[in-house]
């Protein structure tokens, strides 16, 4: 009797044991290294994810990293007005803006390739399930292909499918030469016109439904009044700042031109229309063919 005792002691002991053993195993966390993000689908060329930001198709929302160098982040007044655009010409009503402020670039000039390694040290939004994510840089400094002498201001660019950079101290800069137009518009209209691109206009991504792309600037509309005209971009020197002096594979499908525009908002102010040109029926009806929300007049 005693020694069956001792057999079942034995035993048990070892159930014991062997059940201790799996619940450590099953307890401890499996550590597999940090969470890779897929960046792929933000690296695209400019235009390439227009249907996805008119349309729900893929995505419904929007999330978009606002991010800033100290003392350069833009008017609240600009980005609602950005907002009220987006939702005007897409299906997106799920619309977030994250601010993040960074430290200064202690620079005078920027080009594209030193804009785009700042993305990639600094981004941290990409497209996570319905979720597409756009990144702005608000910049301090100038863009490196200015050239005030032939009238070359640049006030913003975009370079891929989800990234655009602002230059926001030559916006404001640019609108402090002016008694009728504010830094506000010169943001709004700066925005609009960027975005304008990654919405694919003009023949960019979004094919046009009739052809009103100008002959001589690229991927520009040649209708005025229009948000995405050629001279908005170009001015009187028929030449984009980036496509100059910028050297890199990178390449930015605009260069907005700051005194060209500058005139154009001046003189929509003096007719005693809005500073801010919208979009004309050509752009509108293209974007509706891609997915984008249908023009009230249209």
């Amino acid at each position: 009797m005693k020694r069956q005792s001792i057999y079942f002691l034995v035993v048990l002991s070892l159930i014991f044991l062997a059940c201790s053993s799996n619940d450590s195993e099953t307890s401890d966390p499996v550590d597999d290294g940090p969470i890779q993000v897929d960046k792929s689908q933000n690296l695209l060329a400019t235009g390439a994810s227009a249907n996805d930001i008119l349309s729900n198709s893929s995505f419904d929302k929007l999330l978009i990293e606002a991010t800033y160098a100290t003392g350069f982040r833009p008017t609240d007044e600009a980005m609602n007005n950005f907002q009220d655009y987006l939702r005007t010409h897409t299906f997106k009503t799920d619309i977030e803006i994250v601010y993040r402020e960074l430290d200064p670039t202690n620079e005078e000039t920027l080009t594209l390739e030193e804009i785009d390694d700042l993305e990639q040290e600094n981004r941290t939004a990409y497209n996570d399930g319905t979720t597409l994510a756009i990144y702005i840089f608000f910049a301090d400094a100038a863009s490196d292909g200015d050239d005030l002498d032939e009238g070359l201001v640049t006030l913003g660019a975009v370079y891929r499918n989800t990234s655009m950079v602002i230059f926001e101290r030559t916006i404001r800069t640019l609108a402090g030469r002016s008694l009728a137009i504010t830094n506000v518009d010169v943001e709004t209209a700066t925005l609009n016109h960027e975005f304008g691109h990654l919405f694919g206009l003009v023949n960019l991504g979004t094919v046009p439904i009739n052809n009103h792309e100008d002959p001589d600037a690229e991927n520009h509309c040649n209708i005025d009044p229009c948000l995405m005209r050629a001279q908005l971009e170009f001015g009187e020197t028929n030449r984009s700042a980036f496509s100059i002096k910028d050297k890199s594979t990178l390449h930015s499908s605009c260069s907005l031109n700051g005194l060209q525009l500058l005139e154009q908002m001046e003189f929509q102010v003096s007719k005693g229309n809005a500073a801010t040109p919208g979009l004309d029926s050509e752009c509108r009806l293209d974007l509706e063919s891609n997915g984008g929300r249908p023009s009230i007049d249209s």
